[in-house]
């Protein structure tokens, strides 16, 4: 078995299912892990640390009472230095998701110290104010950096930091049921669906405007809303709000849309993502619609229609909805298993090892 894995992540293990969870339940396989989390606020009168055995992965987190900061960093850090200096009683690596975590990542004296960067968290809604400088340090302080997409890798690079480029990827075998139950589906109407977080990064203008042009259609919104005010989430007949499905109902979930669609706004949360839905939607079958980001229109133009406003997307999902869906399959199929999820962890596994080996650490 190979040292054990703490990884340091700004996303719940238990939330929506995305590269963090894919990835790290593939290293699983071949390492003892610890996922550690973000400080949750809780109704507690003082820091409690919490332990859970989930998908062969150990989750760790601090509930902390309200009014603390719910991150990595400050006060709380020696709380959770306490309790994986108990899980963690010797050689490890760490691999970080946020930079928030670095000093606590540092402080294990890793063999590997990893940085993943998902994402330009520095860019969200509400978030803090130092990741911008921690992003900094944690690209000089890994001894391998990953990127998810091409406009993270050229962010990273821009610092002068030689990174590994691997974008998100699919699990087709999981996806691939959707596909037999939309043949044996009957729907009174056509179907546009989004799945996936619903926040500041989707273009709820957009949406509504999609519903009105498409009278005759049900328009669904698949995801867990977050950073924005429910009440605020807009109102047409043909628009419904469906909630957070787990990963094990997302092929049903996908068999009940004719169209996939990806209404993002076009603005700084969105400026450097990739988006892992993409390839999801393709192994499920689906024709999909997006605005223009920057990373699908460099990877995905044989799959994706592009627009720009409710009017074209309307256009593009009426069209998307008459293509040939064996057409489609036979023109995607290469594409989505070339992005296996297994493939991708195994390469980034090699990459860690080689880091391992030169820096004279345990493989």
């Amino acid at each position: 078995m190979s040292p054990p894995l703490v990884v340091f992540s700004h996303l719940r293990w238990t939330w929506v299912w995305q590269r963090p969870q894919q990835l790290i339940s593939r290293l699983a396989r071949n390492h003892d892990v610890i996922f550690v989390e973000e400080p949750r606020i809780c109704d507690v009168t003082g820091p409690q640390m919490r332990v859970e055995r989930v998908d062969g992965v150990d989750r760790l987190w601090a509930d902390v009472p309200a009014g603390s900061e719910p991150f990595f960093g400050g006060d709380i850090d020696r709380y959770y230095e306490l309790a994986l200096s108990s899980l963690v009683p010797g050689s490890c690596r760490a691999w970080l998701y946020t930079p928030l975590a670095l000093d606590l990542a540092t402080g294990l004296q890793p063999s590997v110290l990893v940085y993943d960067v998902m994402d330009d968290l520095a860019s969200f809604r509400d978030a803090h104010t130092g990741l911008p400088m921690r992003h900094r340090q944690a690209l000089e302080a890994a001894d391998v950096v990953f990127t998810g997409g091409r406009s993270l890798q050229r962010g990273v690079e821009a610092l002068g930091v030689q990174a590994h480029q691997f974008s998100s990827g699919v699990e087709p075998e999981h996806y691939a049921p959707a596909i037999a139950l939309r043949r044996s589906s009957h729907r009174l109407r056509p179907v546009v669906g989004y799945l996936g977080v619903i926040d500041e990064r989707i273009d709820l203008e957009l949406v509504a405007g999609l519903a009105d042009a498409l009278p005759e259609w049900e328009v669904q919104m698949v995801g867990p809303v977050t950073k924005i005010d429910p009440a605020t989430l807009p109102q047409v007949t043909n628009l419904c709000y469906l909630g957070q499905r787990p990963y094990s109902q997302l092929p049903a979930v996908l068999a009940g849309f004719d169209v996939a669609m990806m209404p993002f706004a076009l603005n700084e949360a969105t400026r450097s993502i990739s988006p892992t839905k993409t390839l999801e939607y393709f192994a499920a079958g689906l024709p999909v619609v997006s605005t223009r980001v920057a990373d699908v229109v460099a990877d995905h133009r044989q799959g994706v229609a592009f627009a720009d406003d409710a009017a074209s997307f309307a256009l593009a999902c009426r069209s998307a909805y008459l293509e040939d869906p064996g057409e489609l399959l036979a023109c995607l199929s290469d594409v989505v298993h070339a992005n296996h999820w297994d493939a991708i962890a195994d390469q980034m596994i090699q990459v860690c090892d080689a880091a391992a080996v030169s820096s004279g650490g345990p493989s």
